[in-house]
């Protein structure tokens, strides 16, 4: 089995394989993008800045591991889906609240 064949959407679609770096780099901004609006969506509250700052930091750190995961699993594309959900949720409860 081609090593190709086995990589999540996002690592063929950066080329992790052909360029590496370069692809992750792109691969770990998408992760991190992607964890950010799923913490916004879903977790989110009013903190003090020093507290968000250091939630912030701790979400870059845990998204350095989730990248290495992402370029034969599919993280990115669950915290798409993640993101997509929790959209949804919360239109539907802006509405209801209407």
């Amino acid at each position: 089995m081609d090593i190709v064949e086995r990589l999540s959407f996002f690592a063929s679609l950066y080329q992790v394989n052909t360029h590496p770096e370069r692809g992750m780099w792109l691969l770990y901004f998408t992760v991190l993008v992607l964890s950010i609006v799923v913490y916004q969506l879903g977790f989110a509250k009013k903190l003090p800045l020093l507290k968000n700052v250091i939630i912030y930091v701790l979400l870059a750190l845990g998204c350095t591991i989730l990248t290495f995961f992402a370029v034969f699993l599919p993280v990115a594309e669950g915290l798409v889906v993640a993101a997509f959900v929790l959209i949804i949720y919360k239109v539907r409860l802006h509405q209801a609240k209407k």
